[in-house]
């Protein structure tokens, strides 16, 4: 497989089934932002973090792979002229968010209540974290921006939104974890 084509150079690029768009096209900037999600979790394994998380993130990356498939797929050649999906990969299911339900559930039932906002920090895991669970809300708007101009997988953008939940969950549970300090935000009266 020869990594530079150069059919890029002009500023365009395919997607799945030959439409050529602008590299600054709204399904572009969603699926791109999702490889970017899916690098900063990478980040986040590479930590010294307990195994179960680490399962956890590959299957995260692994659906994100599809949730990237999906976008990069053009939905009006998405199915071929024999009726077959031209995509022809498992797609996200109500199991797959489950799984991120289940996780948030489990980890939240060891976590101290929340009762404010709390200042991402503390320590430099729980920071990649919380930056990945930012970026992760990019992701999720831009998907919902393209959602709003075309029509995207609906478990898509569901596991998106899922999946920040997620992160903010874990975010806390790494703090608990390392024995960081997890900082309120409590506002200053004016």
């Amino acid at each position: 497989m020869k990594i530079y084509t150069k059919t890029g150079d002009t500023g365009t690029t395919a997607l799945f089934g030959g439409t050529r768009v602008p590299k600054h096209h709204i399904r572009i900037e969603s699926y791109g932002t999702i490889d970017e999600l899916n690098s900063h979790l990478g980040l986040i394994r590479d930590q010294d973090i307990d195994s179960l998380y680490k399962d956890i993130l590959i299957n995260i990356q692994d659906k994100l792979f599809t949730v990237g498939a999906i976008l990069a797929t053009d939905p009006e050649k998405a199915i071929l002229k024999n009726g077959k999906e031209r995509l022809n990969i498992q797609k996200i299911s109500d199991e797959d968010i489950e799984l991120l339900e289940q996780e948030i559930d489990s980890m939240n039932d060891v976590l101290p209540p929340m009762t404010h906002f709390v200042l991402p920090g503390g320590h430099q895991t729980v920071s990649f974290c919380h930056i990945t669970r930012c970026v992760c809300r990019r992701a999720e708007r831009l998907t919902a921006a393209l959602n709003d101009l075309e029509p995207v997988e609906p478990n898509a953008l569901i596991y998106l939104n899922r999946l920040s939940d997620y992160l903010f969950v874990l975010a806390r549970k790494l703090t608990y974890d390392l024995q960081a300090d997890e900082i309120k935000w409590i506002p200053k009266k004016s």
